[in-house]
C-alpha cells in the first residue's frame, strides 16, 4: 500500500517593500493589497486540498498569506496558532501567550498553525531597506545579481542561499517530513529564498540549476510525498 501526504509551498503575496523595489530580507512589513489579492487567489487554488498542519515564518507578510489563503478553505477550520515553548529567553508578550493562549479544541475544527524562525527570508544585511536599482547603480548589475542569486556568496554582513538552506533543511527534515511520513498533509507560506532552498532539496537541483529557479508570489507548489519520494504536481 503507498504512504501518501501532501505538501503545499507557497511564497507569501506581494509585499508593500516588494512594490517599493527594495530589499526586504528580515524587515517585518506587511502586505500589499494586490499582496492580498494573491494570497487569496493562491488559497482558492489549494482550497480542496487536505491540510492537517501550517508552517510559516515568524514575518508577518508569510503569516497573512497563510491566513489569507486558510480563510478560503473548504474544510472551513479555524487556524490557531501555537505557543508551546516557554524558557528564560522569551520575551513577556511570548510567555503570556505560552500560559493563556491554550484551546481545549479536540482539533476536530481547527488546524494547528506553527511559526519558525528558520523558514525566514534569507537575511539581506547591509542591503536590507536599499533601493535595488539604485543599488545595482552604485555597484554593478553583476554584483547585485551575485548578491541575490549566487548560491554561497552573501551580501555584505547577510547571508547566502547556502547559509539560508543550513537553517531551513533542517527543519524541512525534523518538522516537516516528519509530519508528512505521519500521514499530515503540511501546508508552508514562507519567501522567496527560503522556499528557493526547499525546493532544490526536494527536487535535487544543483548548485547551477537552483540560481535559475523563481518562486512566483502567491503561486501554490503542489508536492505528494509517496513512499519516502516526492512527487510535483
Amino acid at each position: 500500500m503507498r504512504h501518501m501526504a501532501t505538501l503545499i509551498l507557497m511564497r507569501h503575496g506581494q509585499s508593500m517593500w516588494n512594490a517599493a523595489n527594495l530589499f526586504t530580507g528580515w524587515v517585518d512589513v506587511p502586505l500589499t493589497n494586490k499582496g492580498i489579492e494573491e494570497a487569496i487567489e493562491g488559497g482558492k487554488e489549494i482550497s480542496s486540498l487536505p491540510i492537517d498542519e501550517v508552517h510559516v515564518s515568524t514575518l508577518v507578510r508569510a503569516q497573512m498569506t497563510a491566513m489569507l489563503a486558510l480563510a478560503q478553505h473548504e474544510s472551513g477550520k479555524t487556524p490557531i496558532f501555537q505557543y508551546s515553548k516557554n524558557d528564560e529567553s522569551m520575551s513577556e508578550n511570548e510567555s503570556r501567550m505560552v500560559e493563556w493562549a491554550q484551546s481545549n479544541d479536540t482539533g476536530e475544527n481547527t488546524i494547528p498553525v506553527y511559526v519558525s524562525w528558520q523558514l525566514n527570508e534569507r537575511m539581506y544585511g547591509d542591503l536590507q531597506g536599499l533601493d535595488k536599482q539604485e543599488t545595482r547603480d552604485k555597484f554593478g548589475d553583476d554584483q547585485v545579481h551575485i548578491w541575490r542569486r549566487s548560491y554561497d556568496v552573501p551580501p555584505p554582513n547577510g547571508e547566502s542561499l547556502e547559509l539560508t538552506a543550513a537553517r531551513t533543511i533542517p527543519y524541512l527534515q525534523s518538522s516537516i517530513i516528519k509530519s508528512l511520513e505521519e500521514g499530515k498533509n503540511v501546508f508552508v507560506a514562507a519567501h522567496g529564498n527560503s522556499l528557493r532552498s526547499m525546493v532544490m532539496s526536494i527536487e535535487g537541483l544543483s548548485k547551477d540549476e537552483v540560481l535559475k529557479l523563481e518562486i512566483p508570489t502567491g503561486k501554490p507548489i503542489v508536492y505528494d510525498r509517496i513512499d519516502g519520494g516526492w512527487q510535483r504536481r
